[in-house]
């Protein structure tokens, strides 16, 4: 905690809730891009996946945009583990093991596996509380599904 923080009581803290859908966003955007970039082609891809899915029914393009906008403002404000933190206790355990299963489809689409991004796929399935069993069935099968 800073000077500041301490003598005007702005300890930062993750104000912002989040709906699964944003919470799911989060956790998908940090594991796309803890390689530390995330080009245009990934944010697209990222666009197009979500919308193919239940919990982003009625969300079109601009509103995914603005989404990504508003995730973008709580991390510049309130750091990474805050979001991560308030993502995380916004998901149901089935929905954190959809996420790492798309965050580890979007992580091993492009071929070439960043050690930063082996590392937060690892402290990943962890810290979502995905049992290490089913971790390993997912990355199989996104294994398989990509040698195609």
């Amino acid at each position: 905690m800073g000077l500041f923080d301490a003598v005007l009581g702005t300890e930062s803290q993750t104000q912002a809730t989040l709906n699964p859908a944003e919470a799911f966003a989060v956790i998908i955007l940090a594991a796309t891009a803890s390689d530390g970039y995330l080009s245009v082609e990934q944010e697209n891809c990222i666009i197009f996946v979500l919308s193919r899915m239940k919990l982003f029914k009625g969300y079109p393009r601009e509103m995914i945009n603005r989404l990504f906008d508003k995730i973008l403002g709580i991390l510049q404000g309130d750091g990474f583990n805050a979001l991560f933190d308030a993502a995380k206790d916004s998901l149901s355990q089935d929905l954190r093991e959809v996420a790492f299963a798309v965050a580890t489809d979007l992580v091993l689409a492009e071929g070439i596996v960043a050690e930063e991004e082996k590392n937060f796929l690892n402290d990943l399935y962890r810290a979502l509380g995905v049992s290490s069993e089913i971790a390993v069935q997912i990355m199989q099968v996104i294994l398989i599904k990509n040698r195609g």
